[in-house]
């Protein structure tokens, strides 16, 4: 990998880029609340060569939205539930504008 291959990733939401330590700092959380919303299954880190996590910016803004949840009193389980159900929710909403605007896959007589 080149340097320029490393600068091109740094827009891409989806490079885990983050260790779980920085990350923790980043939300200002602890890293055991990372390992919770992990086992929760709400997001899963991918893991180094070494096996340590590292997270990308969208499992942070994730993760921020379940500690802002827990912040408010909700149970780790029952926030990481709530951030999916959004979540689908929105992919959803995105899909039917698509469709609305013409823009989704199209549908064929035999469909």
């Amino acid at each position: 990998m080149t340097a320029g291959d490393s600068y091109g990733r740094l827009d891409d939401d989806d490079y885990p880029a983050y260790t779980m330590g920085r990350a923790a700092e980043m939300l200002g959380t602890t890293q055991g609340f990372l390992r919770a919303i992990g086992e929760a299954r709400l997001i899963t880190p991918l893991r180094s060569a070494g096996g340590h996590r590292r997270y990308s910016r969208y499992q942070l803004r994730i993760a921020a939205r379940a500690r802002e949840l827990v912040d408010q009193g909700t149970p780790v389980e029952a926030a990481c539930r709530i951030v999916i159900l959004e979540d689908q929710l929105e992919e959803a909403r995105r899909i039917n504008e698509e469709h609305r605007a013409g823009t989704g896959p199209q549908r064929t007589a035999d469909t």
